[in-house]
């Protein structure tokens, strides 16, 4: 999962302090690297590397990043290594010079390779399928060019631009949200044809004209004074040329609107709207038809307080407790210095972990029936360890609730999961997932109430990707192979760090 941003301001302004708030305001989607691209005076400049963007860019940093177009990526690997060659955005320095920030995942990326190193003889520097993609566009945008101009510099029209796009959308599967940047034109923000990565954008308008936003969330695009305009719709491409003129057009024969649903049980922040769907009001809903079921299965039910996993769980928690009639607690403090476990290399780092991440407020769970929410349940490890420690914190009994269904298949359009065997209700019921994480009993969203539930009158249209929680794949290209070769790259063993001294290229990229 990743966090992306693409700016373009008013001439003889700088756009670097905007996508810097901007990419802090998407940290969540992304805690394992960072980077800015800017272009000035006809040259990209970059800084990339691993780590929080609070940790990776200095003033040094930003004075060098100048101009009024630019681009940045917040980043989590979803397979494989972490490395700072990988991390974002990319860059290719023909047609044009051309750059990326990506997020999402291409399901044949491995066909997609041999494409490009048999037919055009492109070479890929990182496993990345972000700089596969970066490579076919540059590939499109060069097919459909025009000639030379007289000055001997390449002409790009519009219609290059949105012809490349309907050719990428023709051939390129999977999940995928973009900002490029073209060097010398614009910047250019597409989104695949089912929309399942989110892509959102939005205009300033000031004295000196209009200046323009794209972003992974519409939160990014209203905390730095933006207003929203809309979705990018799926299949859709945007160019916004450097004088600040915006142009856009369908670019997919088929589209479908088949947004991921998890990103509003977990990975949105609450005050988004993505889709025309306010996070915050499908995860109170999520919470009530849950709560709902529960009276409905359990009438006689004696909870005495209803207490949220901090931080996702707290929302469907607040509008459960209501519903049910009980109290409802904070009983657990965060500590928010420690990463997110369910992506930490190694089942005993993840299980050190949970501890070091929560404690306890004691007297919350002494005496007490308690009902614990999460907003769902992964590998079980830190649903287990938190029953665990209410247990020792007094609690007399505790039930476990999980805002979404059973994670039982691996979600392969750019959300890091792992492994399938790893899932904690993979080849279990719910019985025996109770049993595993020892809570007294244990009660599941059914993806009939999440849809239901997560949908508003205005988004009928909508049919969500949930494929993590039904295998139903809304591409229709997964294969059992390939699930196979995801589970080698996902699992435990696979996770592993790859630490790099510097950056594939150079371009006025600042590596210290």
């Amino acid at each position: 999962m990743c966090g992306i941003i693409g700016v373009v301001g008013r001439q003889g302004y700088h756009v670097n302090q905007l996508i810097y708030d901007g990419l802090t305001v998407l940290q969540h989607r992304g805690q394992d690297a960072a980077g800015i691209m800017t272009e000035y005076d006809g040259q990209f400049r970059l800084r990339k590397s691993n780590g929080l963007v609070s940790n990776i860019f200095y003033t040094r940093h930003m004075q060098r990043l100048q101009g009024h177009i630019g681009i940045g990526h917040v980043r989590y690997p979803t397979a494989g290594t972490s490395s700072k060659a990988e991390s974002q955005p990319l860059y290719v320095n023909s047609p044009y010079g051309l750059s990326i920030a990506h997020n999402g995942n291409l399901t044949n990326a491995a066909e997609l390779k041999k494409i490009l190193q048999d037919k055009y003889f492109r070479h890929m520097n990182t496993r990345s399928d972000s700089e596969i993609l970066l490579n076919i566009l540059a590939v499109e945008l060069n097919k459909y060019s025009s000639d030379l101009s007289i000055e001997g510099a390449p002409h790009l029209d519009i219609e290059t631009v949105f012809n490349a796009i309907n050719a990428l959308n023709s051939y390129v599967k999977g999940g995928y949200a973009c900002v490029s940047m073209i060097s010398g034109y614009g910047l250019l923000a597409f989104r695949d044809p089912n929309g399942i990565r989110p892509l959102i954008f939005g205009k300033r308008e000031s004295d000196d004209g209009t200046e323009w936003i794209v972003g992974s969330e519409s939160v990014a695009i209203t905390a730095l004074g933006f207003e929203v305009v809309r979705d990018v719709k799926p299949g859709e491409a945007i160019f916004i040329s450097s004088s600040g003129h915006l142009f856009n057009r369908m670019c997919a024969e088929e589209t479908g609107h088949n947004p991921c649903v998890f990103e509003y049980v977990y990975f949105a922040r609450p005050d988004s709207v993505i889709d025309g769907i306010s996070v915050y009001e499908a995860r109170l809903n999520q919470g009530k038809v849950l709560a709902e079921r529960i009276i409905s299965e359990w009438p006689e039910n004696d909870i005495d307080a209803v207490i949220p996993v901090p931080d996702s769980g707290r929302v469907a928690a607040l509008q459960m407790a209501s519903t049910l009639g009980v109290p409802y607690r904070e009983g657990f403090v965060k500590n928010r210095y420690v990463g997110r476990t369910f992506i930490m290399p190694g089942q005993a780092l993840r299980e050190k972990s949970v501890r070091r991440k929560l404690n306890t407020i004691d007297n919350e769970f002494k005496n007490k029936n308690v009902l614990l929410v999460d907003d769902s349940i992964v590998r079980g490890t830190t649903s287990k360890q938190i029953v665990e420690m209410a247990r020792e914190a007094g609690a007399t009994k505790v039930y476990f609730a999980s805002a979404a269904p059973p994670v039982r298949f691996p979600n392969v359009y750019g959300i890091d999961m792992p492994a399938t065997s790893e899932f904690v209700a993979n080849g279990r019921t719910v019985e025996e997932v109770n049993q595993h994480i020892k809570s007294d009993r244990l009660f599941y969203q059914t993806i009939e109430d999440l849809e239901r539930s997560t949908h508003n009158k205005d988004s009928s249209h909508i049919s969500f990707d949930s494929s993590c929680f039904t295998g139903v794949y809304v591409t229709g290209d997964i294969s059992d192979e390939y699930l196979a070769q995801l589970h080698e790259q996902r699992n435990d063993g696979a996770k592993n760090v790859d630490d790099e001294d510097d950056e594939i290229l150079d371009i006025h990229n600042d590596t210290n």
